[in-house]
C-alpha cells in the first residue's frame, strides 16, 4: 500500500471512529496515542530494542488491547513502536511472535502482528506474520515465574525455511519480561536459516 493510501485509510478511520487516548479513552488529536495526563506516565525504555517501559498508561493500553477486545488500539501503539525504527540495523523482513491457533481463534487477532505491520511499513520491508508458527499451546507466560517461562516456550515455535532462509529479520512482540518468548522465536528463525534476527518489543518490564 502506498503512503497516500495508508493516509486515506487513516483519515476515513478518523471520521468513523475519532481518536481517543489508548489508555483512558479521552478524546485526543488525530495521530495522538495518549492524552496529556496519560502521556506523563510513559517512560521511554533505556534500551535500543524496546520503545517504553511497561507501566502506567502503556500497561493499561496493552492490557486493553489484548484482553479487552480492542485490536483498534494496535494503530496508536504500533505508531509508538515505530519510534525505535531508526535504531534498527538493515533488515529484509519483519516477523511477529505468533499465537497458537486455538488462542488466536479465541482472541480473534494477534496483537504482535498488528503492532509489527506499521514498523514494516516504516522500514519499507515485507511483513511476514506467518513466518513463525506456534506448534505447542503453552500456558500464558504472565502466569508463570521467571524460571518456568524459560521452560514453557522451549520448542514451542517453528519457522518456515522457504520464507526465512538467508533474510535478516526484525522480530516483534508487545511486552518483553524475561525475553524467553522472543529468544525461542529467534531460535526458530535461526534454525530455519535466518541470516540475522533483531528482537524488539513495544514495552519492556523492568
Amino acid at each position: 500500500m502506498s503512503v497516500w493510501g495508508a493516509l486515506a485509510i487513516d483519515l476515513l478511520g478518523e471520521l468513523v471512529s475519532p481518536s481517543a487516548c489508548a489508555a483512558c479513552d479521552v478524546r485526543v488529536k488525530w495521530r495522538t496515542a495518549f492524552c496529556q495526563a496519560c502521556a506523563r506516565t510513559l517512560v521511554p525504555a533505556n534500551v535500543d530494542d524496546a520503545a517504553f517501559e511497561y507501566g502506567g498508561a502503556m500497561a493499561r493500553a496493552i492490557t486493553k488491547m489484548k484482553y479487552g477486545d480492542r485490536p483498534d488500539l494496535a494503530r496508536p501503539l504500533g505508531a509508538a513502536l515505530v519510534r525505535i525504527a531508526a535504531r534498527l540495523p538493515s533488515v529484509d523482513a519483519v516477523a511477529s511472535v505468533p499465537l497458537h491457533p486455538k488462542r488466536l481463534a479465541e482472541r480473534g487477532f494477534n496483537q504482535a502482528a498488528l503492532l509489527a505491520a506499521p514498523l514494516a511499513r516504516m522500514l519499507e520491508v515485507p511483513h511476514a506474520p506467518r513466518a513463525i508458527v506456534r506448534i505447542r499451546d503453552t500456558p500464558c507466560q504472565a502466569e508463570l515465574d521467571r524460571e518456568a517461562r524459560q521452560h514453557n516456550v522451549t520448542g514451542a515455535f517453528e519457522a518456515d525455511p522457504d520464507r526465512v532462509c538467508g533474510r535478516r529479520w526484525v522480530l516483534v512482540d508487545d511486552v518483553r519480561t524475561t525475553g524467553a518468548t522472543l529468544a525461542a522465536c529467534a531460535r526458530a528463525l535461526k534454525t530455519a536459516g535466518a541470516a540475522a534476527v533483531t528482537p524488539v518489543s513495544l514495552s519492556i518490564a523492568i
